[in-house]
């Protein structure tokens, strides 16, 4: 008799627990509610992509900057909240982002198809161009991307620069390297032939690095994919649409250019 009470307790249990599961996953919070109600945006960036994000010491502190981090501002006043940013390396950002940790990536990151598979995406705020860097000494070396298959080239790990090498050079050596500054640094003590990085990346990197230059390769008609914000993979599309609004009310009054320049300089 008192296992037969036994179980069907343990019947009733599970029942009660079903029905608090049922109820609990019915009131989740949108991704929205949960940020303004916590008062803070945490995104999760690379800040080694100059003019995008990158460190700078601001009244004798170290602050993350660039032209993507004041889109990010605009995005948390937008909100309601404060800004928190973390940085990480670009190939564990989605990681982050799965594992909420994060609750956006701002990171120069491109919407490609894999990516969507696993994360959403918003609108598109900027489209950046890429070059290939090589030393001054190897410059009417490398005149076309048939020259550069058989080098050795340096990505940023994760990286569209990183799909460049791999489907437009076809090159046959690869280094992914975590930063861009490691991908650099690897071109100036000659450990590769040449480096894949976006246009606005690389002025700080050419003045402080005087033998290295911009290499005569076009990289040919390929259409760059551009950089958009990484959010969650859910049905709830009321942070995507917020955001939305705040980066094309941005593009609309030429703010994003702005951001760019002022970026640009900040980083020189």
């Amino acid at each position: 008799m008192k296992k037969i009470k036994k179980s069907i307790y343990a019947v009733l249990i599970g029942i009660l627990s079903l029905s608090v599961v049922g109820c609990s996953s019915k009131e989740e919070k949108s991704q929205l509610q949960a940020i303004k109600d916590k008062g803070v945006l945490t995104i999760g960036t690379s800040a080694d992509y100059p003019p995008y994000e990158f460190h700078k010491e601001i009244n004798g502190k170290d602050t993350i900057v660039g032209f993507e981090m004041m889109i990010a501002e605009e995005i948390a006043k937008e909100l309601g909240v404060k800004l928190d940013i973390k940085d990480m390396k670009f190939d564990g950002l989605l990681g982050a982002l799965k594992s909420g940790n994060v609750d956006m990536v701002v990171a120069g990151m491109s919407p490609t198809e894999e990516r969507k598979k696993a994360v959403n995406f918003t609108d598109i705020y900027y489209n950046g161009e890429h070059v290939i860097l090589v030393k001054e000494q190897s410059k009417n070396k490398y005149k076309s991307i048939d020259d550069l298959k058989n080098t050795k080239i340096a990505v940023q790990k994760a990286s569209l620069q990183e799909n460049i090498a791999k489907d437009i050079i076809k090159a046959n050596d690869i280094k992914s390297l975590g930063k861009i500054s490691d991908v650099i640094l690897a071109l100036q003590n000659n450990n590769v032939d040449a480096v894949v990085v976006s246009k606005e990346a690389i002025d700080g990197y050419l003045k402080k690095y005087p033998q290295i230059v911009v290499s005569q390769v076009n990289l040919g008609e390929n259409k760059e994919e551009g950089s958009a914000i990484a959010v969650n993979k859910t049905d709830d599309k009321t942070l995507i649409l917020e955001v939305n609004k705040v980066i094309n009310n941005l593009k609309d009054k030429g703010k994003i250019n702005e951001y760019v320049q002022q970026a640009t300089q900040l980083a020189q």
